[in-house]
């Protein structure tokens, strides 16, 4: 072989274990991506059934119930314009309250409940997710649209 075929074969060898390895990693980077849905998306259908994705927003007051002496519990997240049942098994987290901020993320089923996976509790009486806080001033800029026409 000629220096400059081997060159060529390098070269284009080179090219293609990049290639190959900028398909994998972007691969993994996509199976790995969660979205963020808020309860109106997903009532306007937007959010994939079956997938994993996080929603986010508020507990419903008075929409907390446990179910017998099971982990398993049952509450609605509001965006205040629309309200997602959530179906969750397992310890909810100390800071997990009716009124409170919240973001879960699991599956949406054909019957339109969310059955969670995890379930995170804000931290602070400060803080919210900047998706959860964006998908509440979407929803109340909305309701007050609606209102005034």
């Amino acid at each position: 072989m000629k220096p400059r075929h081997k060159k060529i074969a390098i070269i284009a060898s080179s090219v293609t274990a990049l290639t190959v390895a900028a398909i994998l990693v972007l691969n993994v980077f996509q199976s790995n991506l969660v979205f963020f849905f808020s309860p109106s998306q997903i009532a306007a259908n937007e959010a994939p059934i079956g997938k994993s994705f996080r929603i986010g927003g508020i507990v419903e007051e008075g929409s907390l119930t446990r179910q017998g002496s099971s982990t398993t519990v049952s509450f609605a997240v509001t965006d205040t314009a629309e309200a997602i049942q959530v179906v969750y098994t397992g310890i909810l987290p100390d800071l997990f309250k009716e009124g409170k901020g919240v973001v879960a993320q699991g599956k949406i089923a054909d019957d339109g409940i969310f059955y969670a996976d995890e379930v995170l509790a804000k931290h602070d009486e400060n803080y919210m997710p900047p998706e959860a806080a964006s998908a509440l001033e979407q929803a109340a800029k909305a309701q007050k649209t609606s209102l005034t026409q």
